[in-house]
């Protein structure tokens, strides 16, 4: 069997498992499967251009995804008057004093001569710019986390249509990839992985703990959609004189077309992202970065700019993951910071990469759609396989009842199992890299 032939049954597989699953659980799980499946292709895509592609080891990937998510906040939702007017100005006259403080400590760094009197310089400016910044900012958050914040209590965003924000998400996180790369490329690819692990933390908690900025964990509810709401179909006469000549019901009906517009968006991006990805992996760009990743030493020799580069495909990685996590909080309707758990979904998104083949942009996409199906069904299967297998069980037994409640606890198992097989028997992926 020829590779291509080879990749479109894999791929036909995945398309018959999604039919399968519409059949025997309902086309509204199926779509909604294909939907975070197609922003999980989008993310294992970014981190594959920054593995596959040059081996950076990066493990901060639900950093960029929160920062994405706050973009489709700051851009689409609504400003709060009341807020702006309460302690707006005094926010953004603390933050610009802050990044000011920063910037004049690293021009003092530049311009005057090392030693112990540009030590002493450079924190004294800090610490006054600090207690400034400080002064400033404190009582503007106040302020503005006070006004009526069991609804608001945070100052909104432009009231933007929300598309918008799928790329002004892709440039907070590929601004943060900046000052991440800047800070810890030079790192062994362990410390690396440490660093960017850290700073996702870190990003999160600020998530978590600037209510004036993302309502913390009160979270961010009603983010505008790009497409109709259910309720707005339901009641439009000619959409229910569609669906009662299809013989459907209008709430599904309704549910169904939402959902499908969802996908063309999604699958519109995706295809756009895969194009571009696949011109610049066979491009001399592309095989300058992988040469880059097979030996760094040789890459130098030859005139490379390795940490530039690094940082170049570090941030490109960085702005698709953002990408995708705009489009996630699209979907979702909210921004909700305690729900970014850093190691247990990057570790999921790294599987995809994996398990989908290293290297390969289409075994990325097919990493990402698989194992978030594997992610939604395993639990239902793994119910269905206890119950089988417990059949002929007493009920009440303390078997059968551990045996059921360990159902829930299926999908790690699963992942790592099937993690282990793919290293195992097909250890470059599915589709591996040429």
């Amino acid at each position: 069997m020829t590779l291509p032939i080879r990749n479109l049954v894999l791929f036909g597989l995945m398309a018959l498992l999604i039919l399968i699953t519409g059949v025997v659980q309902g086309w509204t799980l199926a779509l909604t499967i294909v939907n975070m499946g197609l922003i999980s292709a989008i993310m294992a895509l970014g981190v594959n251009l920054q593995w596959g592609f040059a081996g950076l080891f990066n493990v901060g990937v639900m950093g960029f995804v929160a920062l994405g998510a706050l973009g489709a906040v700051l851009v689409s939702m609504p400003p709060t008057t009341a807020a702006w007017e309460a302690g707006g100005v005094r926010v953004l006259l603390g933050l610009a004093m802050g990044a000011a403080t920063i910037v004049a400590a690293v021009q003092v760094h530049k311009r005057m001569a090392p030693g112990r009197t540009r030590t002493i310089v450079i924190i004294a400016v800090l610490v006054v710019g600090f207690f400034l910044y400080r002064a400033v900012f404190d009582p503007g958050a106040a302020a503005v986390e006070a006004v009526n914040p069991t609804l608001t209590g945070y100052l909104g965003g432009l009231g933007l249509p929300v598309i918008l924000s799928w790329p002004v998400g892709g440039l907070l996180a590929a601004g943060a990839g900046w000052v991440i790369g800047k800070t810890a490329l030079g790192l062994r690819s362990d410390y690396l992985a440490i660093a960017t692990l850290g700073i996702a933390e870190i990003i999160i908690a600020v998530l978590k703990h600037e209510e004036w900025m993302s309502r913390g964990v009160r979270n961010v509810s009603g983010i505008p959609r790009p497409v109709p709401l259910e309720v707005d179909l339901q009641r439009d006469p000619d959409f229910l004189e569609r669906a009662a000549s299809l013989g459907l019901d209008p709430i599904f009906a309704s549910t169904l077309t939402v959902r499908l517009a969802y996908m063309a968006l999604f699958a519109i991006v995706l295809l756009v992202l895969l194009w571009l990805a696949q011109k610049a992996l066979n491009s001399p760009w592309g095989r300058m970065m992988r040469a880059i990743r097979d030996n760094e030493v040789a890459a130098e020799a030859m005139g490379k700019d390795v940490k530039g580069r690094h940082l170049q495909i570090f941030i490109l990685g960085s702005a698709i993951c953002g990408m995708a996590g705009a489009m996630m909080a699209t979907l979702e309707g909210q921004l909700t910071p305690s729900s970014y758990l850093p190691l247990r979904f990057t570790f999921l998104v790294w599987v995809m990469v994996i398990v989908g083949g290293s290297g390969n942009n289409f075994g990325a996409v097919l990493g990402g759609m698989l194992i978030w199906w594997l992610w939604v069904m395993v639990e239902p299967i793994g119910l269905w396989l206890m119950t089988v297998i417990t059949a002929g069980m007493p009920d009440g037994s303390w078997l059968k009842l551990h045996l059921t409640d360990a159902a829930a606890h299926m999908r790690l198992f699963t992942m790592g199992m099937i993690l282990l097989l793919v290293l195992r028997f097909s250890p470059r992926g599915l589709i591996p890299e040429k």
